[in-house]
């Protein structure tokens, strides 16, 4: 999958798979030598849904199994196993009282889509996510080894006998959002040397604002079937920013890349739906349905992104 087109998950994957070894501490001093509050009575939280939460602890927490506790009841559909879920993720130890991993901000990558997968995630987000409704904010406590197996997860600093506590918030569906039909001459110009797409040419092409409009241009009608936003579909592309003398990512040098509609930036899952296979598309997607504030390599942050998009299939 091309990498440009995704949200940032490179930091997450150590947060999902299972520790490989045990993180054991020096002080002499064990998790399970402190009589301290449970579970949920070690710690408050506070702070509003898909903002990064409050978290005030009263001592070292002790816990066993998952506990789980529905701080904030959203309204949107409960999360069914393998269903997709955008979700904010925030996690603490509870015997050192500290913050291990968060999602919040430009730094910890924002949202993530999630796949509820108990053979691909650790129990304690299975716990957060499967059956609960998009729009909550879903607590977990337990021990280390409740929450990521026997090894704890020291990726984190999350030791075999430590206790953790998870906050997730469970994103409601963003509103679909209908890209608005332009003529190729309102878009930058696609540049070939030998029948091949090597740049995008934006002479002529006013700067874009930084809440603009979803753009979109069939330049080549195609004859195949018409995407939807859950295919998954194959396509050679070519990605630059405003202004940029060479694009951030392509793949017309190499090969066709599948990808799930579900699985990139929303521009690309709005612009490329109800366009039929064998097309050719222009793509003008604003900060808001790229990458807002995260800086990407080659990509500074709050860029308008510019896409040259050839269907090549889609199931």
């Amino acid at each position: 999958m091309p990498s440009r087109l995704h949200r940032p998950l490179a930091a997450l994957l150590p947060v999902l798979f299972l520790g490989l070894a045990a993180c054991g501490g020096d002080d002499g001093v064990k998790p399970t030598d402190i009589d301290g509050p449970q579970g949920f009575e070690a710690v408050e939280i506070a702070g509003e849904q898909g903002s990064a939460p409050e978290v005030t602890w009263k001592g070292q927490m002790e816990a066993g199994d998952l506990e789980v506790k529905t701080i904030v009841e959203g309204d949107g559909e409960p999360v069914a196993k393998g269903e997709t879920v955008t979700t904010n993720l925030w996690v603490g130890n509870g015997f050192s009282k500290t913050e291990a991993y968060s999602t919040y901000g430009a730094e910890g990558g924002g949202a993530q889509p999630i796949a509820v997968d108990e053979e691909e995630l650790a129990p304690i987000f299975v716990k957060a996510l499967e059956g609960q409704t998009k729009g909550s904010r879903v607590a977990v406590v337990g021990s280390a080894e409740e929450a990521f197996g026997e090894n704890g997860q020291p990726a984190l600093g999350i030791g075999d006998g430590d206790t953790v506590l998870l906050i997730a918030d469970l994103m409601a569906d963003p509103k679909p959002v209908k890209p608005q039909r332009v003529p190729a001459s309102q878009m930058p110009k696609v540049v070939e040397r030998d029948g091949v797409v090597k740049r995008l040419s934006f002479a002529g092409v006013k700067k874009p604002a930084a809440d603009g409009e979803l753009l979109r241009s069939v330049v080549k009608r195609g004859t195949g079937a018409v995407v939807t936003e859950d295919m998954t579909v194959t396509a050679n592309y070519l990605g630059q920013v405003y202004d940029a003398k060479r694009p951030f990512d392509e793949s017309y040098s190499k090969e066709p890349v599948p990808f799930s509609l579900q699985e990139v930036v929303k521009g690309w899952t709005y612009g490329l739906s109800g366009v039929k296979v064998g097309s050719r598309v222009l793509l003008q997607i604003p900060p808001d349905l790229g990458y807002g504030e995260q800086d990407q390599e080659k990509i500074p942050a709050n860029s308008t992104l510019y896409f040259v998009v050839d269907i090549v299939s889609a199931e």
